[in-house]
């Protein structure tokens, strides 16, 4: 595998750019914020991983580890190819995408263009137990987030089915699950998000 790409930058397209390795002119597909980042005649050192298929090699990149190892675990989940890979990484960050994918949050997910909801529920089922292992990498979800995003979705749920709003609903778990001593179980943190928004 190419692990990674360094040298200065010949091009930049919409959505590659051309990094001279050596001397050859490598095409690395890659999100607008990685592009966004690179300077034409500058140096760039990228991230990359090779896609090898009958008909093609093709090279993405990243502006870090993180991002590839999550484009590559995106690719493990069925349905999932390089081009919708790159597209969840193009609308959510790697942090974002983790916390997602460990929380079960559905709504996340469904923003990326080609995710619709049962994408989103296949790809929780499928990779949240895998997210963990990225913890290492800077993403903040630890061992116990798929049990705590659980809880999180379910009392939100059950804030907006009392009548408020799903913004409410989330600023008010989120505090309470951020406190220092914070419940684990559904129903004390539902009383506890209760207790910061008053009565409805």
């Amino acid at each position: 595998m190419i692990a990674s790409v360094r040298g200065p930058v010949l091009s930049i397209g919409l959505d590659h750019a051309v990094v001279d390795v050596g001397g050859l002119g490598y095409a690395v597909h890659a999100t607008p914020a990685t592009l966004a980042g690179l300077r034409r005649g500058e140096e760039a050192l990228l991230a990359t991983t090779l896609i090898v298929r009958e008909d093609s090699l093709t090279l993405y990149g990243f502006a870090d580890a993180e991002a590839r190892d999550l484009f590559v675990l995106l690719q493990t989940a069925s349905g999932v190819g390089p081009r919708l890979a790159l597209a969840t990484l193009a609308v959510l960050s790697p942090d974002q995408l983790c916390h997602a994918l460990a929380d079960g949050n559905l709504t996340t997910l469904t923003q990326v263009p080609g995710i619709g909801k049962k994408s989103a529920e296949r790809l929780i089922l499928e990779l949240r137990d895998k997210v963990g292992t990225l913890a290492g990498s800077g993403s903040g979800v630890q061992a116990g987030a798929p049990d705590r995003g659980r809880v999180r979705s379910e009392v939100a749920e059950a804030l907006v089915g009392l009548g408020f709003s799903a913004k409410q609903a989330d600023q008010s778990v989120e505090a309470v699950l951020s406190a220092d001593g914070a419940p684990a179980d559904t129903s004390a943190v539902l009383r506890k998000a209760l207790a910061t928004l008053g009565p409805r």
